[in-house]
């Protein structure tokens, strides 16, 4: 069973942002979400979980040993896929692989061959084996990042808002490789898209200027929000007025008019009726609650 326990991280940049904010987090096996919007701080997180950047303050111990203090210790242990993988040189998806488990320590020649084999063939590239990687579509590139990500069975992967920019199509195909990669590992999702974390993830956390602000099951959340969520459609003009007087989660256009979501522990009346909960409503709760 891995472990990854986070202690009170700290982060400030240069220019004065404050990205980390006394963060403190434990992580087990499986698939783990990180949800948060832009400018939460999750990037920076996965920079100083990857070692690619010094933390000024904290713990961060995977197995029982330091990151901070040996940032070499988990090179061996982890995988990676960057918000912004995506610059490649002119090779073939094989070559780029075969030189990147190189890279990673895999020395010997035929389990190096056999483990991108396996790699291209799992991410469904093998077909494209031969093909340069820069003339991929994006959604293909994340797949590639993915394979490289898995090189040497690493036991702590990292994926940084993997479905950006993704088609519907392209999305679900890099969503079902994601969820293809194991139990006995663990993954790290970091994204602001609700609908990700709530089709992947058996445990998740809200992130949210710099600290975590909540952290569980999202079928826990979910249900804990259970009977005070409360709808209504109304004209597009009264929007004002409502956010005043309630507690908005959300609204949504439908037909030309708003659906507004609103919390309250009992009925809110003028017309307000019980609502059905979403991960999305929980995420919006939460991060209102915060502000």
């Amino acid at each position: 069973m891995n472990s990854l326990i986070i202690k009170n991280l700290t982060k400030t940049y240069k220019n004065g942002v404050k990205a980390l904010d006394g963060l403190s987090l434990e992580i087990g096996n499986g698939m783990f979400g990180l949800l948060g919007p832009n400018g939460a701080g999750k990037s920076s997180l996965m920079k100083t979980l990857a070692g690619l950047q010094q933390a000024d303050g904290g713990e961060v111990c995977f197995n029982g040993t330091s990151i901070l203090d040996d940032p070499g210790s988990v090179k061996k242990d982890l995988g990676f896929l960057p918000q912004d993988f995506g610059v490649y040189p002119k090779v073939s998806a094989y070559d780029l692989l075969t030189h990147i488990a190189t890279l990673k320590g895999l020395a010997d020649g035929s389990d190096r061959k056999e483990q991108v084999l396996a790699l291209l063939q799992q991410t469904n590239l093998y077909a494209q084996r031969n093909k340069e990687v820069h003339t991929f579509s994006g959604g293909m590139r994340q797949r590639f990042g993915v394979a490289q990500a898995l090189l040497g069975n690493p036991q702590l992967i990292i994926v940084d808002e993997p479905t950006a920019g993704l088609d519907p199509e392209e999305r679900n195909r890099f969503n079902n490789l994601l969820s293809e990669i194991g139990e006995e590992k663990i993954v790290i999702l970091s994204t602001h898209l609700v609908e990700d974390v709530k089709n992947l993830c058996t445990q998740m956390a809200v992130m949210s200027k710099g600290r975590i602000i909540a952290q569980g099951k999202p079928v826990d959340f979910i249900s804990g929000m259970a009977g005070k969520l409360w709808q209504k459609t109304i004209p597009k003009i009264q929007r004002a007025v409502y956010e005043q007087n309630f507690d908005l989660i959300s609204a949504h256009l439908s037909m030309g008019e708003l659906l507004v979501h609103t919390y309250a522990d009992k009925d809110p009346g003028h017309g307000f009726e019980p609502a059905k909960v979403t991960l999305e409503d929980v995420y919006f709760h939460l991060l209102q609650s915060t502000n």
